[in-house]
């Protein structure tokens, strides 16, 4: 790209320096010779790239076209001469436009062009798409020519999977504490207010036959386990698994139960209370975190259902 030194130096001082300031610089160099020519050297990239970038220093636009042809080259040029409008326009052009064929490339350039949110979105891309990623000409040359780069993505996969499994864990936990807070809201309220077969020591049966509880999916299966753990001869020899699961319910109950012994209706709470109380110290730290959870996920539960939105609703209204 040849300009004249009189044009050269009206470019740069009044248009390129407010662009960049690296231009600035080179066109602000006093020439050896008054007449000599200024060359700035532009290797290893497009005419059409070059014009592209000139274009938008003159009037801060890039279009679509562009960055669909010429994006790559427009970002290491945006790097070099430091435009860091151009440079983010790019940045955000690429990102959209990732393909399996692509991807390699563009993260190999974010990298070296400090371009750290197409770097990470290059990845991401990359993770989800290896498979296919592998196959490319890009993968076989990264693998031949650029091992620190390499050793970069896989220990990023691995951290994908890892994050992955513990969310997927962390997922099927709070599945399992939602599900023993239920259990919990359905034994009170089995011992409470009673339901279909089964309801407290002090009120009588229900004469009239009910159709299966509405209100917890888990009514029906605690009901069983209940009447199996009044009944059951294997219980007090502890050789049978029901009346085990029954007896860590309760337990669990008592540990989360904040009524007080008189008030609460469901059976061996005051019992559980006291031995838990014995047992404190002794107590094993997975059960005290179990608790903790259960309890988390019942004040959790409790705060969405629609009742406890209703008040707020009103709540909020009033104010």
């Amino acid at each position: 790209m040849d300009l004249t030194p009189k044009i050269l130096y009206k470019i740069g001082s009044l248009e390129l320096g407010s662009s960049s300031k690296v231009l600035e610089k080179i066109l602000d160099r006093p020439s050896k010779h008054q007449n000599s020519v200024k060359v700035i050297p532009i290797l290893g990239v497009p005419c059409d790239a070059v014009t592209a970038f000139i274009q938008f220093l003159y009037s801060s636009r890039c279009t679509e076209e562009e960055i669909d042809g010429y994006g790559i080259h427009l970002l290491a040029l945006s790097h070099v001469f430091s435009v860091q409008q151009l440079k983010q326009r790019c940045t955000k052009g690429l990102s959209t436009r990732l393909m399996v064929e692509n991807v390699v490339d563009v993260l190999q350039l974010a990298r070296l062009c400090d371009a750290p949110d197409l770097y990470l979105k290059c990845m991401r891309f990359l993770s989800k798409e290896f498979k296919a990623v592998k196959r490319t000409e890009g993968w076989k040359f990264l693998r031949a020519n650029d091992a620190v780069l390499e050793l970069e993505i896989l220990q990023f996969l691995d951290e994908i999977e890892l994050r992955d499994k513990k969310r997927t864990r962390s997922k099927e936990e709070r599945g399992i504490y939602l599900e023993l807070s239920e259990a919990m809201e359905c034994l009170e309220h089995i011992c409470t207010e009673g339901c279909t077969n089964v309801g407290p020591y002090d009120r009588e049966p229900p004469t009239k036959k009910t159709g299966p509880c509405e209100r917890f999916s888990t009514c029906q299966g605690l009901q069983g386990l209940i009447k199996h753990f009044a009944m059951c001869e294997k219980r007090m020899n502890g050789g049978c698994c029901r009346c085990k699961r029954m007896g860590q319910l309760l337990k669990l109950h008592a540990s989360i139960c904040d009524q007080d012994d008189h008030r609460c209706k469901v059976p061996l709470c005051r019992q559980f209370k006291l031995k838990n109380q014995l047992d404190r110290k002794a107590a094993d730290g997975r059960w005290r975190l179990l608790v903790k959870r259960v309890a988390c996920a019942k004040t959790v539960s409790s705060l969405s259902s629609p009742k406890m939105m209703m008040l707020r609703r009103r709540e909020e209204d009033s104010c």
